[in-house]
Order: C-alpha cells, then structure tokens, then sequence
C-alpha cells in the first residue's frame, strides 16, 4: 500500500538539512530504484522554487510499504529525524488514483 510521510521542520531545519541531505537522498534513491518511490520533495516556507534563507515548512514523501508499521519506522529512520530537521512526523495510508 502507498503511504504519504510528511515532515515538518522546526526552526533550524535549514541547517539540519544541509548537513543531513545526502544521507537522506540516498534513502529515497533506494526507494525509487525498488519501485517503490511514487514522489518525494521538500515544502518550500515562502512562495518561490528556490527559498533561499526561508528555508522549507516540510517535506513529503510517497512511497510503498508493507504496512503502515514499516512506513512508520522508515520514517522514523530518516536522517532527517536524527539531525534535527524535523519537529514532528505524520505518516497515513494513500489511495493512488491519478495519474
């Protein structure tokens, strides 16, 4: 089943990203090259494509798991949640329709 992980940064999350990016970016690799990466990216905080020092509100990532558990504890792993970036994590079942 599909499920939608939403990050939400906290006040320094600009910083935690930087230092934390790749090692996240290699998890969502994994993801997509086992087909199971629907879509992933960061929420900018202001209205632009790039953000510059506003920095992003979140992230989301859609992907396929097992179960709402494994989701759950993927997210839990991010290196995302142990650099700081983000304040809290909400992790729900997604029904894929379009496209």
């Amino acid at each position: 089943m599909w499920y939608v992980i939403e990050g939400y940064d906290g006040q320094d999350g600009l910083a935690g990203r930087g230092q934390a990016r790749s090692a996240h970016l290699e998890r969502l690799v994994a993801l997509r090259d086992a087909g199971r990466l629907l879509v992933a990216g960061p929420c900018p905080a202001i209205d632009a494509e790039d953000p510059g020092p506003a920095g992003f509100s979140g992230s989301v990532v859609i992907a396929r798991f097992d179960s709402l558990e494994q989701a759950r504890a993927w997210a839990d792993a991010d290196p995302y949640v142990a650099a700081g970036v983000y304040e809290r994590v909400q992790v729900r079942p997604f029904r894929h329709v379009l496209p």
